[in-house]
């Protein structure tokens, strides 16, 4: 195991060697691999820090959240979050954890998911959730939104009516339709005050890209 991977999940690298083994690094979907992991770990630390909660129930937590991929264009996308949800809470039984730490990370691994539509009800699936959506906006956020654009076969906009103003938002078929779709959105939807705060700074990074990509058109 790398050991610059590791120290990147300071203070809990031995939890990390114990649970990277059964993760993998999906290299065919580069907003799904172990740096988006690393970025979700960061995030979650940021807020711990000053929201509190389980170190432990946390990285494992982040760690599975995505152990089972579902792609963003399947029909399966919903269930995606309750999928990884089960298969965390059988893998962490079978190493020993307690029915319930393993019932705690499983619960926060299904909460984490805007799609699956799941409140949190524990500090640590609101830390995750935020943590996890952190990554959806900001700088990254644009990245991995025409990134992810670009696997599924669409179009960065829609030539005639980029802006969406006489026709209905298609966002599986034009990149620029997602941010209004969805990614405007999601920082009304933070869980915890620290990750609201850094939503709204991420969130202005990204409404700034958008009006500067209209504005070259």
């Amino acid at each position: 195991m790398n050991t610059n991977l590791l120290s990147a999940f300071a203070p809990q690298e031995n939890l990390a060697a114990a649970l990277l083994s059964h993760i993998a690094d999906d290299a065919g979907d580069g907003s799904h691999d172990l740096s988006h992991i690393c970025r979700v770990w960061n995030n979650a630390r940021r807020i711990q820090a000053e929201e509190g909660g389980d170190l432990r129930i946390l990285l494992a937590a982040v760690l599975l959240h995505d152990c089972v991929r579902v792609e963003k264009d399947s029909p399966l996308r919903s269930q995606a979050s309750s999928m990884s949800a089960r298969h965390a809470q059988r893998l962490l039984a079978e190493t020993g954890w307690s029915e319930e730490d393993a019932a705690a990370v499983a619960h926060a691994v299904e909460a984490h998911s805007f799609s699956a539509g799941i409140a949190p009800r524990t500090l640590e699936a609101k830390i995750v959730q935020d943590a996890d959506r952190l990554d959806a906006i900001g700088a990254i956020g644009v990245a991995r939104c025409f990134y992810t654009a670009g696997r599924m076969g669409s179009a960065l906009y829609e030539a005639g009516d980029p802006q969406a103003r006489q026709r209905t938002l298609d966002d599986r078929r034009y990149a620029l339709d997602h941010f209004p779709a969805k990614l405007f959105g999601l920082a009304d939807g933070f869980q915890t005050a620290a990750g609201a705060a850094l939503a709204r700074q991420r969130q202005q990074t990204m409404r700034q890209f958008v009006d500067a990509f209209v504005n070259e058109l």
